[in-house]
């Protein structure tokens, strides 16, 4: 099994970086960049393995047009080098995975605009390339964009990961993808791109467990060599017109370090062998799976 870090903003936030909307986790990369590595360096602590670039907010959505048009390479840049520092420094072997975040709105499908693809995705490709190990385009809400995504994809030889959020409430007791698309359709999709692993994030935790045994299902009739994982949120399930920039939400009281445990063995015990958290999970809670799941 291999230990995932945790959620960045709120532990940003929490150590008294400057953070606020819609700028989100992007503005420690400038104003703080210390403190980006300092979350980093708590995680690995913590027992993580594979590190998330801080860029998941380096997209016009978060900073605006102008300043992405000006800044996006350079923050992009300044997001992989950090993690990289953090992970050169560990005594352990540490990856780092370049977050390629949903291009124009968490949890929105319907804003995707394909004919801006390269002009979003370029920067953030060229600005992590020569400090990550492996490609995570998380958080994706709908087959389309994770095709648009992978066709941009540097041909570097490093795998490619893909994470996708789901509806919290399920129809009709069958996973599916934010924008209504089945899951068992998405890993049809992702196999035949290649992908090295599929995993489920920014979710409740309620909804993944079933989401993974689709894919298991579907990866094993395949043959394939595709490992699948999680990584859950910890707040409660939002609206449907919901977006990551709204401000932030409240967290479960029940999804403590103890209480994430319990759906993090449970993931293990379907088949999950990359775990980790989303939003409002912090190291406190990779250090419990760390012990927990070892």
């Amino acid at each position: 099994m291999v230990v995932l870090d945790g959620g960045m903003g709120r532990e940003l936030q929490r150590s008294g970086a400057p953070f606020r909307q819609p700028e989100w986790s992007a503005l420690a990369l400038s104003e703080a960049p210390e403190a980006v590595v300092g979350v980093h360096a708590a995680f690995i602590a913590a027992g993580a393995q594979v590190i998330t670039s801080n860029s998941y907010a380096v997209v016009p959505f978060h900073i605006g047009e102008e300043r992405f048009a000006k800044e996006g390479l350079q923050l992009a840049t300044v997001a992989g080098q950090l993690a990289r520092r953090a992970a050169d420094a560990s005594a352990q072997p540490v990856q780092v995975a370049g977050s390629l975040p949903p291009l124009f709105g968490s949890y929105r499908p319907d804003l995707f605009q394909p004919e801006r693809v390269a002009e979003v995705l370029t920067p953030l490709l060229q600005g992590l390339a020569p400090h990550v190990d492996l490609w995570l385009a998380e958080t994706q809400s709908s087959i389309a964009e994770v095709r648009a995504i992978h066709s941009h994809l540097p041909a570097d030889g490093k795998p490619f990961w893909v994470s996708f959020t789901l509806q919290d409430e399920e129809v009709d007791s069958v996973p599916r993808l934010r924008s209504g698309e089945l899951v068992a359709h998405a890993i049809e999709a992702v196999a035949g791109l290649g992908v090295a692993a599929v995993l489920f994030n920014c979710s409740q935790p309620e909804v993944i467990g079933a989401a993974l045994e689709v894919a298991r299902s579907v990866i094993d009739a395949r043959q394939a060599d595709i490992a699948i994982g999680a990584y859950a949120n910890a707040f409660p399930p939002q609206p449907k017109q919901a977006t990551a920039n709204d401000g932030l939400d409240e967290l479960r009281e029940d999804l403590d370090p103890p209480g994430y445990l319990v759906w993090a063995r449970d993931w293990r015990a379907r088949g999950a062998s990359l775990i980790g958290g989303c939003c409002g999970i912090g190291p406190e809670h990779i250090a419990e799976i760390k012990r927990g799941l070892d």
